[in-house]
């Protein structure tokens, strides 16, 4: 009995004309693929410099740090205020400043200070580049130190960590946990619903209704929407109270671009469902997605470290842009006006995405 109840499985998986070519590619596609994109080595470090001073001694610095192969690329910049404006754009992943004091202190045998502040809101790249910045620092103040008589070292670096001083993990994860969830809740169950009910047939009694099909899967998702929100809020709620961590910027900005994300995820999740004829069939695809648009979203490794190629690719992820609006309003305390790429980028995502569910939906009658 066992050995024909086997033949049944193999025979139902060999019939269907999606899962085997699922089967090979999957594998393929992860062993090629993520290998590459999920590199935790961290490069094309952005840096932005604030000298004070202007002199020949920190001019040499800046000359070092062009110089230097951990740097892709180095700005410069008038005042501290106009430094952590490009860090709030996303243009640089780290800060140094050279204080006015810088040459004086250096000429006077007295140790200078040299300020950085990294960004901390990916957290593997910000203590990375810190780490970085400080060994050319301490590379450029040995070379300084060895013409001078006393020998003694003449820089004293003073790091510090923007949006996550204390470097606590949890706040790294707490952004990362609202995307997945949002993911699975507002996307992958309406489609499970879809497909249970074309496998029990109860689908087909609404398709010879006269109830279209854009009213029909307005009331699939819409109930998916109003739990997503409901979520969020425990989300917010438990975030509060365990772990003491709340949004820095406005709630409402964050429950806005939530919702559009759950209408971006809610029409993949349709699409899928369109193109599924079973539980199996569409669990297996939504995991596969799932698995390709968290590895290649920045929300583990960081984006500007993937090889060009890969980049192009996250740039089809619509999770990559919401992991920025999290970050943003979640640890920076952003407002709208710095987050008008991935607004535009998740409003084409919901158009795409929605109206090719409603279109390839179809209904019989």
């Amino acid at each position: 009995m066992f050995k024909y109840l086997l033949e049944k499985e193999f025979k139902q998986i060999a019939r269907n004309k999606f899962l085997p070519k699922l089967i090979i590619v999957y594998p393929i596609v992860m062993m090629l693929l993520m290998p590459y994109a999920a590199n935790l080595d961290i490069k094309d470090i952005r840096v932005t410099v604030v000298d004070n001073v202007n002199s020949s001694l920190s001019r040499a610095l800046i000359f070092k740090l062009e110089a230097s192969d951990y740097f892709s690329e180095v700005y410069s910049a008038t005042g501290y205020k106009d430094a952590i404006t490009t860090i709030e754009k996303g243009k640089s992943d780290v800060i140094i400043e050279i204080p006015p004091s810088f040459e004086t202190d250096i000429s006077n045998n007295r140790k200078a200070n040299v300020y950085i502040a990294a960004n901390s809101v990916d957290g593997m790249r910000g203590s990375v580049s810190a780490a970085y910045l400080s060994a050319v620092i301490k590379g450029y103040a040995s070379e300084i130190s060895g013409s001078l008589p006393s020998g003694a070292p003449v820089i004293d670096l003073v790091t510090r960590s923007r949006f996550n001083p204390s470097m606590d993990y949890k706040i790294f994860m707490v952004p990362a946990l609202i995307v997945m969830i949002i993911t699975i809740i507002g996307g992958f169950l309406p489609a499970l619903n879809i497909v249970s009910e074309k496998e029990t047939g109860t689908i087909e009694q609404i398709n010879v209704t006269p109830v279209g099909r854009f009213q029909f899967i307005a009331a699939k998702l819409i109930p998916y929407w109003v739990i997503g929100f409901i979520i969020l809020t425990i989300t917010l709620i438990l975030a509060k109270f365990f772990y003491g961590i709340t949004p820095a910027g406005s709630l409402a900005v964050f429950y806005l671009l939530s919702f559009m994300f759950l209408v971006v995820v809610s029409g993949f999740g349709l699409l899928i469902s369109n193109y599924s004829s079973n539980m199996q069939q569409a669990m297996f695809v939504m995991f596969f997605f799932l698995l390709i648009m968290l590895l290649m979203s920045g929300l583990f490794t960081p984006i500007d470290s993937m090889p060009l190629w890969a980049k192009s690719i996250t740039l089809a992820n619509p999770m990559r842009y919401f992991i920025e609006i999290m970050r943003m309003v979640f640890m920076k305390g952003g407002s709208l006006e710095y987050l008008v790429r991935p607004i535009i980028m998740l409003t084409g995502f919901a158009l795409l995405f929605n109206t090719w569910a409603v279109l390839s939906y179809h209904k019989r009658s």
